[in-house]
């Protein structure tokens, strides 16, 4: 057990210093002149900066992707996206499947814990699964959007744009090219067509549901009752977030943000935003648009994020409800945590509090920072800060107007946020493998 947990800190290490250098790589590709359209060399921390979000799959810019970046930079910034998204461990198995070379006990160790897989046996299986449907899902998102895009924009143009927005909603990455139509302005040209926001919005929802959930359903189908535990948490509380925060942002936003929007269109947009706000970074209205009630709910959203072992961030839908769960339990005077008549394991509390303590922690840091660095408005302030610990990508606006060490901060909260905020601190948290099984005296503490 000790070595086990010796191997996962080193695993967790090697994984984390994987993306590094894929994003300082794509960071020092992104500063070459042939990348910019201008043909001019950008500033490396604002290339580190792109590189980061799109490897964090993110969508925090600093440069519009259309406007800025020539077909290497925008090539570069997908390729990081896709590799970001699916994780950095299983492009590296494709390669050696497709090499023929035999995938070894530390690699499978380390595709379980890139992937937040339960267990190593059939960890190949599913690998194998996870890539066919990135392939199924992104192409038929590319094939539905194409029937959009393909007479607007013609065909080689059309199908271009149609990968590349498939790629990036499937990965939950939120980086667009629509700054043809004005910089910065995400899919808002699009806000009311229902063929775009349906398709993205799905992909968005797949690419967060989790790679374990993927598998539980291509095993049992629609059996929802043979599903396991965590797929039975994830899809109900993936279906009742997007449903609550569907109608808080009707509610919330119909004499605000879409006020001059018709009835059926004001649930379109409050469905997308509902949606988009947990992880994804697409945006159908100008987010400084929304009332101080719709700004609040969309930090909550992006607070709780996607599910375990998805292309998404946030402390994860399971940490949410493992939390809320247990409050309720405690109020009972229950003995065991119990949902869907399964009772959870003894360290599932201890790790759920653990991962939001880091989380609002390194949040909280992180807005401190900022706001002593430089003069911003605290509302702007936080909700960046959630975005980018989140991976989710949405902004009021204030992204381009960091200043250098505003921009590290960032950086490193989107790092945080892709590898998991528990992850990241574990990495510098010295095991104290010796002391493990020794227990002390108990003694009681007044709490509350």
């Amino acid at each position: 057990m000790l070595k086990a947990l010796n191997n996962k800190n080193s695993t967790l290490k090697i994984i984390a210093l994987c993306y590094i250098l894929l994003i300082f790589t794509g960071a020092l590709i992104l500063t070459l002149p042939a990348a910019s359209k201008n043909g001019t060399s950008i500033n490396y921390l604002d290339a580190l900066f792109t590189a980061t979000s799109a490897t964090c799959v993110t969508g925090l810019v600093v440069f519009d992707t259309f406007t800025q970046f020539s077909i290497l930079g925008q090539l570069t910034i997908l390729v990081l996206i896709q590799i970001g998204g699916i994780g950095f461990m299983t492009v590296a198995s494709i390669f050696l499947m497709l090499t023929g070379k035999r995938i070894g006990l530390w690699s499978r160790g380390a595709l379980t814990e890139s992937i937040n897989a339960f267990q190593v046996g059939g960890i190949i299986r599913l690998i194998k699964r996870v890539i066919w449907a990135t392939i199924i899902f992104e192409l038929l998102g590319t094939v539905l959007l194409a029937i959009r895009f393909c007479p607007q924009f013609g065909f080689g143009t059309g199908l271009y744009y149609s990968a590349f927005h498939s790629v990036s909603a499937f990965c939950n990455a939120g980086f667009d090219l629509f700054g043809r139509f004005s910089e910065y302005g995400s899919l808002i040209p699009y806000q009311t067509d229902i063929l775009v926001n349906l398709t993205i919005a799905f992909l968005i929802i797949i690419g967060g549901l989790g790679f374990v959930v993927w598998d539980d359903i291509f095993e049992h189908k629609l059996k929802f009752s043979k599903y396991n535990l965590h797929s039975k948490i994830v899809l109900i509380s993936t279906i009742i977030l997007i449903a609550t925060g569907t109608l808080m942002y009707y509610f919330l936003e119909s004499g605000f943000a879409f006020v001059n929007q018709s009835g059926f269109n004001k649930w379109v947009i409050s469905f997308f935003q509902s949606v988009t706000a947990r992880t994804a970074g697409f945006n159908t209205i100008d987010i400084s648009s929304l009332s101080d009630g719709g700004v609040f709910l969309t930090m909550l959203l992006m607070l709780v994020g996607a599910s375990p072992g998805s292309t998404g961030g946030g402390i994860k839908t399971t940490t949410f409800v493992i939390i809320i769960v247990s409050v309720i339990s405690y109020l009972k005077n229950e003995n065991d945590v119990n949902i869907f008549k399964r009772r959870l394991e003894k360290d599932a509390l201890k790790k759920s509090l653990s991962t939001f303590a880091v989380y609002l922690f390194f949040a909280i840091a992180g807005i401190f920072i900022i706001l002593m660095s430089q003069s911003l408005p605290f509302s702007m302030v936080a909700f960046e800060v959630f975005s980018a610990i989140g991976t989710v990508g949405l902004s009021t606006g204030i992204t381009r107007d960091l200043n250098n060490l505003s921009q590290i901060i960032i950086i490193i909260l989107m790092f945080c946020g892709r590898i998991g905020s528990l992850t990241f601190a574990s990495i510098f948290a010295k095991r104290n493998i010796d002391k493990i099984n020794i227990r002390f005296p108990e003694e009681k503490v007044i709490i509350g």
